[in-house]
């Protein structure tokens, strides 16, 4: 007989049970795998997006700073980046950047907010002012109406001085009125236009949008302020247009424009006087005559001639109608200088507070040019001889673009009030100019010995021009 076999025990369910456990282990693992990748996913988005708001906050695109026009708005920082980060416009650092620059040094000096501190006029006058001790606040859109590099090295001169420009635009009054909260500025140099008389036939929005309510903006902030500040700014020769009185004088009619560039300036003039009349605002208006030097516009006819002479290009030479050679009343940028400190160091008090006017208040109008008239084919025999290269000139008709043939100042009320006086000729200030010119833009050694060679122990200028 067979003895019974014992059997083996039943495993299945331990097995079962095994492979259930396992499974959802693994389900388990999964969902808390996804939900990491979720989270890790949603916090790398999270950060992505704080950066891409930094970026865009705090640097703009190049399509902001190129092409733009003197029309565009522009600012690199503005008050949504400065409450997170207190460093643009209106933070902590930005203010005290702003005080700083604006706190005058002297004993009884102004603080003078100057706009268009990066462009010619406005550059040499910001470093005047600091020179002497007042404290001076730049404002400068850096438009691209010719080379912006040009008012970047301009820029970078004032730091150097400790001047602070402010990048941003006239028609910005949140960014206005924020400047006149954080300094109490005694005068305004307004400097700040959409300069040229041609390019106003490719771009005349650009010229009611700076020269116009630009102007009207910074009025209107300047009213509300208290106490309100003294303002000092620049017309045009341009403005006596189609007038053949000569040599031109505050007292000549100025309601024929030749261009759209002189019409925004003498609309600025008309609308200083309604400031002036409405709410009080001590407004001195500057006609510059043809203001030349080192640190200059490229778009003005001393500066191009002389590039193109260098580069053996020929060069426009306009005779009028009747074949009489154009004239300029040529002004050096020192004697420029001089004469707006003159205007700022004798204007009156506004007599306003908080947009209210409370007495009559001081309203002026001036020449500051050179009182010597010189005719264009003289400039360019002077670059000639500086520059040791022959021009190749084409002498052409004026056309009708807005030019005037002859200019010419009358500067006695000028030297009257303030003691205006143009010094320097033409020759003197071409070759401080062309000594300027080779040096920025690195010009070899032909034209820097002809320079030596001309008239030692001349003044030269420092970097101020």
């Amino acid at each position: 007989m067979f003895s019974a076999m014992a059997s083996p025990p039943d495993t299945s369910k331990t097995i079962k049970l095994e492979r259930y456990n396992s499974y959802l282990r693994r389900v388990n693992s999964t969902k808390l795998l996804n939900a990491s990748s979720k989270l890790l996913f949603r916090a790398t988005l999270l950060v992505a997006l704080v950066l891409i708001l930094f970026f865009t906050l705090n640097y703009p695109p190049l399509s902001d700073h190129v092409g733009g026009g003197a029309n565009h708005v522009h600012t690199t920082h503005n008050f949504l980046s400065s409450a997170f980060y207190g460093g643009g416009v209106g933070g902590t650092a930005w203010e005290k950047q702003v005080r700083k620059s604006a706190t005058p040094r002297r004993p009884n000096g102004m603080s003078v907010l100057v706009t268009g501190a990066a462009g010619f006029v406005g550059s040499h006058c910001s470093l005047a002012l600091k020179k002497r001790g007042d404290g001076v606040l730049g404002l400068d859109n850096f438009n691209s109406y010719y080379d912006p590099s040009l008012k970047r090295s301009r820029q970078a001169l004032l730091k150097k001085h400790e001047v602070f420009v402010v990048e941003g635009d006239l028609n910005d009054e949140p960014l206005l009125t924020k400047l006149f909260d954080v300094v109490p500025f005694t005068h305004i140099l307004h400097l700040a236009a959409q300069a040229g008389v041609r390019y106003a036939m490719q771009n005349p929005q650009s010229y009611v949008s700076s020269n116009i309510a630009g102007f009207v903006n910074l009025l209107e902030v300047a009213k509300r302020a208290n106490p309100q500040p003294s303002i000092i700014w620049a017309s045009s020769s341009s403005v006596y247009g189609l007038n053949t009185d000569n040599p031109f004088s505050e007292l000549h009619r100025t309601d024929q424009p030749a261009s759209l560039y002189a019409a925004t300036k003498k609309a600025g003039e008309e609308i200083a006087h309604t400031y002036n009349h409405i709410y009080g605002l001590s407004l001195t208006g500057l006609r510059f005559f043809t203001v030349y030097g080192p640190w200059g516009r490229p778009d003005m006819a001393y500066f191009f001639f002389t590039k193109d002479i260098l580069q053996g290009k020929p060069i426009d030479v306009y005779k009028t109608v009747d074949d009489k050679e154009v004239a300029r009343d040529f002004t050096y940028i020192d004697d420029v200088v001089k004469g707006c400190l003159g205007a700022l160091d004798t204007a009156q008090k506004s007599t306003g507070s908080g947009g209210k006017k409370k007495g009559p208040a001081q309203l002026r109008i001036y020449n500051l040019g050179n009182t010597s008239p010189v005719p264009v084919g003289k400039l360019v025999s002077i670059l000639e001889g500086l520059l040791s290269t022959k021009a190749k000139k084409h002498v052409i008709k004026m056309p009708r673009n807005g030019d005037v043939p002859y200019t010419h100042a009358n500067v006695t009320l000028a030297y009257k009030d303030f003691g205006y006086k143009p010094t320097t000729d033409l020759a003197s200030g071409l070759r401080k100019f062309v000594k300027w010119y080779v040096s920025y833009y690195g010009i070899e050694s032909r034209v820097k010995k002809e320079m030596d060679s001309g008239k030692k122990g001349s003044q030269q200028t420092d970097e101020s021009g």
